[in-house]
């Protein structure tokens, strides 16, 4: 098979779809890979990296889109790569559909095969192959939120760990999961006064026995989360349904009661975000302020450390990669059930259930196609 990468245009992305070691194990099966010239270059791969790989460096995006049959992104295509993809393609990247109708449309129209990075399962129903970007899109939303407190970016000027006989921040994250339990980590690291809000008792009582009264949990109803968003100085929204809009958790009218210069890290608005207000933003211009409040809701944080974060996702995708590109689409699809879960889209079909609900398009099973 023909798998081409290319490099990522979206604001300030420096991750690429495929390292050259990664190239390096798709060349060794057997198949041509093609590289978009500089498409390396945010993580520190020259073009003579993926030439020495077996790679095929080809000068623009447009070389690779028309003669691949498989293309590996990071990022969701935008509107001028969604306009080259074509019946019978393979597209294999993160998509995010379900808050964005636009992309949704062109994926139909195009007649694509769309398979999503994640939306893939594993045998234990997590998410293996969005769990290393949520565990740096965790840890860096405090680093993040950390700058955001700074008085000059708009902050209420406060320090997350304190100093001795100044009290620390309130950080509270909203969610247990892959990134609430990174961001914890960090904000407990670094000292500052940390309660994770959750409704699963078993992740609760997980979270409880790690973290040993250095960070409290909380059962998440609406009471106790009001309280909480109330009185912090850092809130991060770490919630996830997987393959579908994240739930607005934190609406307007709770802006009001809380503190002046307070900040809200949405680490969820690639599925359009839990804050009633979060827009997405990019690492250009990272945050705004509503009501007093400072939003960072950069829809690409990974990004900003591409190296580490392009190593970790290739890392996970590749096993996949090669499966495709060895068995083909629909081979690789039914001898695993996991990978199955990926695709999103195929010949003009929506075949993911959250994002046919969402969206209002009808649902075509996966295991309808694979029959």
């Amino acid at each position: 098979m023909r798998v081409g990468t290319v490099k990522e245009i979206k604001n300030h992305e420096y991750r690429v779809g495929l390292t050259p070691e990664s190239a390096r194990e798709l060349v060794a099966h057997g198949h041509e890979v093609w590289v978009e010239t500089g498409a390396g270059n945010g993580i520190g791969a020259s073009d003579a990296d993926y030439a020495a790989a077996g790679a095929v460096l080809k000068p623009t995006a447009a070389e690779i889109f028309a003669a691949c049959e498989m293309v590996v992104k990071v990022k969701e295509p935008q509107p001028v790569e969604r306009a080259q993809l074509r019946r019978g393609q393979i597209l294999y990247t993160y998509l995010h559909l379900a808050p964005d109708p636009e992309q949704t449309a062109d994926l139909v129209k195009s007649g694509v095969t769309a398979i999503a990075y994640e939306t893939v399962t594993a045998p234990d129903n997590s998410l293996p192959l969005l769990k290393p970007m949520s565990q740096v899109a965790g840890r860096m939303s405090i680093q993040a939120g950390a700058t955001a407190l700074e008085k000059a970016h708009g902050g209420r000027g406060v320090l997350l760990g304190g100093v001795p006989g100044v009290l620390p921040a309130k950080v509270v994250v909203i969610g247990g999961g892959v990134v609430g339990f990174n961001a914890a980590q960090m904000a407990v690291g670094l000292g500052a006064d940390v309660t994770i809000l959750d409704r699963d008792p078993a992740v609760l009582e997980r979270l409880d026995s790690h973290f040993e009264g250095r960070a409290r949990t909380l059962y998440s109803g609406r009471a106790a989360l009001a309280a909480e968003v109330a009185e912090a100085d850092l809130v991060i929204g770490a919630v996830l349904v997987p393959g579908a809009a994240a739930p607005k958790l934190v609406s307007r009218a709770m802006l009001a009661t809380m503190k002046p210069g307070a900040v809200l890290v949405d680490v969820a608005i690639d599925q359009g975000g839990c804050f009633e207000t979060s827009r997405a933003t990019t690492h250009a211009e990272p945050t705004y302020v509503v009501d007093g409040i400072v939003h960072y809701c950069v829809a690409n944080m990974p990004g900003a450390v591409a190296r580490t974060s392009t190593y970790a996702l290739n890392n996970v995708t590749l096993p996949h990669a090669l499966r495709i590109a060895d068995l083909g689409w629909r081979e690789a699809l039914r001898a695993n059930p996991h990978l199955a879960a990926g695709l999103n889209v195929h010949e003009g079909q929506v075949t993911y259930a959250a994002v046919a609900r969402d969206l209002g398009y009808a649902h075509v099973p996966v295991e309808q196609l694979l029959a």
